[in-house]
């Protein structure tokens, strides 16, 4: 398959590149390197769709306002006509806006206050999709229309024509050329069109897509819109079909066997013959290959499944700690032409749950230290460039985490992309648990997509279904999604997250079950089923504001000490205590990773419009759990001390000091008085109350006797300038990079001033734009998309992604009575997946 070059995080991109390049001609015998194919037919394109679209807001409710769409009785009654004015070649979209994808429009809308509140309601009911206002309430912002048009040249007659969306919120209705050609329901499955029959082939072609975001599927903020890529496909008639390939390997003795499933469909009105070659590489050589020894004869118009079979000697195992992965390469022969390529990576482990031992990869014993995460990101909503997933994935994994739960719906392909990559296992779960045909279909095309993946070691059927979890109902629903996944899949075990009815019902179905919160309820489970793995599913849900030391509740506010939650869940130190010291847990999934838009427990109120859940913000700036974590979690020697030491006016007053370490004791000074040294237990913190002096406090860690580390905070003087932190300088002019710039607020000496709230304005010099600021603070009603964010306890963030031409890009940062800040970056022409006039 020949695809636009697809910027990785492992250097494959020249691999694939080769591959389709040089396609490998049919041989009976391996050859040493991939020689050209005869002439004939291309292969497969695959190609982004991501720039030149139009975006307009329609209307739920009036048709006039909708475009027309819905104002005749028989929109449906004849194939072809006018559906909607937006879906005739003709429409003059030069008003709408312009767009590129992913597209959250939800993020763009003001935040909206719930009018009329019933003042008897304890909890806002418009909190939890984070004041947005989205939903039958508000029709005139709860529908998008989006158009596009592209070429299609003279040499594509004959070829199957189809489009793939990875994910479009909520409730799309797809039309090419004005063909109502299909409807999506969910908001996070992914889906393909064909549009063949439909195709003007030689001309322009349109693309519109209705897309309806009234009813949700969460309780989180869910964006709206084409949040995620689009592809348009062009095959041949004969060919591997989207998410056709399927590969397991068994590790044997000093190797590994590796079985492939292929399948090949026939598109055509004629019989045709199949033969595969497969071939398994890494880097910038071939391991093994097999190939098909008879043809396979396909009948028109139908689906055959192949069957490779391949060794590799002496595999390198994948892991987390070492993400090593292979690509297979499979080329599709009729005779002596070649008619498709498709490539898969794909990692060589083994991986088993044990009742009383938990979790075993490639035969040792790994405790699974996770996070879920919801999938916005400040600045951003839901619609993430792909850069943006490793990011997230680099900063769970610095912090120690080895496992992603996607909470609660099938993540993006580029979440799962890092995850293989970086080393993260994936707990993948699909949004809706019902076995009518549609949550079944949904569910298929999850496991389909995701079924060669070496991150995914659990597949999730359900959250927290109260109505059935523990149910006969629950059991039998339960069993039908379970017969499906095993049909499609069967190498992974099978989950479900439940916060109630442990030992009834679906408890009974699934392979591992999953425990949210009640950690405290795991121990006497697994007397009373011993023979059952366990797993914290969701664990902690500490709540908390970054930086915040005194709690408020008048100002929304919550300590970031690892005290408070809510009654159903626990802290930190609570429930890893129990998880780590305890085999038979296989470990556990803090609730959250991040904080995410929507659900802001534990005030459910206005101007709270983001959780406090997250170990970090939803910029990615470190709470101090994140710390208590990191010291628990890695194995080097870690010194977390809190609270900042700027504490103007409680002079003299007693002030909670906490460390979070791994070491054997911890001492504290102020200003070089020793203030007395803890012992540190396992998986605890040390505390200390110490009256207020201005200057320096000084943690100092010992471990063997011996000092290994201090860590300070200083008492800080007025702020003086901004400091500019760019995740990465070196980023690609690939028109999707992106860098992550933190913006901190400092004195005059380069101390953090803990409590700034200075107003930054960024402005960009070079070949960039600006996409996104946020500072994490969930009571921030600030737009994410502007050129400026107030600082939120001395930080703030901006996110900038490249143009396509290469060279520096100058980041300033600007506040009144601020020395302004300055990041330089450079941008490097590494290729793009943008194909000119595409």
């Amino acid at each position: 398959m020949t695809e636009v070059t697809r910027r990785g995080l492992i250097n494959t991109a020249a691999l694939g590149a080769a591959l389709a390049a040089a396609p490998v001609a049919k041989a009976a015998a391996p050859s040493p390197a991939p020689t050209p194919a005869p002439t004939g037919s291309p292969l497969s394109d695959r190609l982004l769709l991501d720039l030149g679209w139009r975006f307009a807001l329609g209307h739920a409710q009036d048709p006039a306002r909708d475009f027309g769409f819905g104002l005749e009785q028989r929109t449906f009654a004849k194939a072809g006509t006018k559906v909607a004015a937006a879906a005739a070649p003709e429409f003059d979209d030069s008003a709408w806006s312009a767009v590129r994808l992913p597209h959250d429009w939800a993020v763009d809308l003001p935040f909206t206050q719930t009018a009329n509140l019933d003042p008897k309601l304890e909890d806002d009911p418009r909190a939890a999709h984070g004041f947005k206002p989205l939903g039958r309430e508000y029709p005139a912002t709860s529908v998008g229309w989006y158009r596009r048009t592209f070429d299609l040249p003279a040499a594509d007659a004959g070829r199957r024509l189809s489009l793939e969306f990875d994910g479009v919120f909520r409730d799309a209705l797809v039309m090419v050329n004005g063909y109502v050609l299909h409807r999506n329901e969910s908001g996070y499955a992914p889906f393909r069109v064909d549009f063949t029959d439909v195709a003007v082939i030689g001309g322009k072609n349109l693309i519109t897509v209705r897309v309806d975001a009234s009813l949700g599927e969460g309780w989180f903020y869910e964006g709206a819109g084409i949040y995620r890529h689009v592809w348009l496909m062009k095959t041949n008639p004969l060919h591997i079909p989207q998410h056709g390939v399927f590969v397991r390997s068994e590790v044997a003795g000093d190797a590994a066997l590796v079985s492939v499933s292929v399948e090949v469909a026939n598109e055509s009105d004629t019989p045709r013959n199949a033969e595969l070659i497969g071939s398994i590489w890494h880097d910038d050589y071939r391991v093994t290959r097999s190939n098909t020894f008879s043809p396979v004869t396909i009948a028109p118009w139908s689906t055959v499944t192949i069957e490779l079979s391949m060794k590799i000697d002496n595999p390198t195992l994948w892991s987390p700690d070492d993400p090593w992965l292979y690509v297979l390469g499979v080329n599709l022969f009729s005779g002596e032409v070649q008619h498709d390529q498709q490539t898969v990576r794909f990692g060589v482990r083994t991986l088993r749950f044990d009742a009383e031992q938990g979790f075993f990869l490639n035969g040792e014993p790994v405790k699974l230290k996770g996070t879920c995460n919801h999938q916005d990101h400040a600045g951003l909503g839901v619609a993430l460039p792909d850069r943006m997933h490793a990011f997230r994935i680099e900063r769970l994994k610095e912090m120690g985490s080895n496992a992603y739960r996607a909470a609660h719906d099938p993540p993006a392909p580029e979440l799962l992309d890092a995850c293989d990559q970086l080393g993260m296992l994936v707990i993948d779960e699909t949004r809706r648990m019902s076995s009518d045909p549609q949550s079944l279909d949904e569910l298929e095309r999850m496991v389909r997509r995701d079924r060669n993946r070496p991150s995914v070691i659990l597949w999730s059927i359900g959250n927290e279904e109260q109505a059935q979890q523990g149910t006969e109902r629950g059991a039998a629903i339960a069993r039908t999604m379970r017969r499906l996944v095993d049909r499609l899949d069967g190498t992974r075990p099978i989950t479900a997250a439940l916060d109630g009815g442990w030992g009834d019902g679906v408890s009974k179905v699934v392979d591992v079950l999953g425990f949210n919160y009640r950690t405290d309820k795991m121990e006497a489970y697994h007397r009373r089923v011993p023979g059952q793995p366990i797993i914290g599913t969701e664990t902690g849900s500490t709540v908390s504001t970054r930086g915040a030391y005194i709690h408020d509740d008048a100002k929304y506010v919550v300590v970031a000490y690892d005290r408070e939650h809510p009654w159903w869940a626990s802290t930190a130190e609570e429930w890893w205590t129990i998880a780590a010291t305890r085999p038979y847990i296989a470990g556990g999934f803090i609730w959250t990773g991040f904080d995410y838009r929507g659900e802001p427990t534990p005030f459910n109120k206005w101007p709270s419009v983001a959780s406090y859940f997250g170990v970090m913000d939803s910029c990615g700036f470190a709470k101090d759990n994140y710390h208590y974590y990191r010291a628990w979690w890695r194995p080097e020697p870690a010194l977390h001390l809190l609270p900042h030491w700027t504490w103007p006016g409680r002079e003299g007053q007693e002030i909670e000091v906490w460390a979070h370490s791994n070491l054997d004791r911890v001492e504290l000074f102020l200003n070089g008085r020793p203030l007395g040294a803890r012992d540190v237990a396992r998986n605890r913190h040390v505390e200390w109350r110490v009256a207020y002096q201005p200057g320096v406090l000084e943690a100092r860690g010992w471990k063997d006797g011996r000092m290994v580390l201090t860590e300070r905070r200083e008492t800080a003087g007025p702020a003086a300038r901004i400091v500019l932190t760019p995740d990465r300088q070196l980023i690609s002019a690939d028109s999707e990079d992106v860098s992550v710039i933190e913006a901190h607020i400092v004195d005059a000496k380069g101390r953090p001033v803990p409590d700034a709230g200075h107003p930054i304005t960024f402005m960009l010099t070079g070949d960039a734009a600006l996409i996104g600021v946020g500072n994490g603070d969930p009571t921030s009603l600030e737009p994410d998309k502007a050129a400026s964010r107030r600082a939120f306890n001395g930080l703030a963030m901006a996110i900038l992604q490249a143009g396509g031409a290469p060279g520096p890009i100058r980041v300033l940062a600007t506040s009144p009575g601020l020395k302004p800040g300055l990041a330089i970056l450079q941008a490097e022409s590494r290729g793009s997946r943008f194909v000119p006039g595409m």
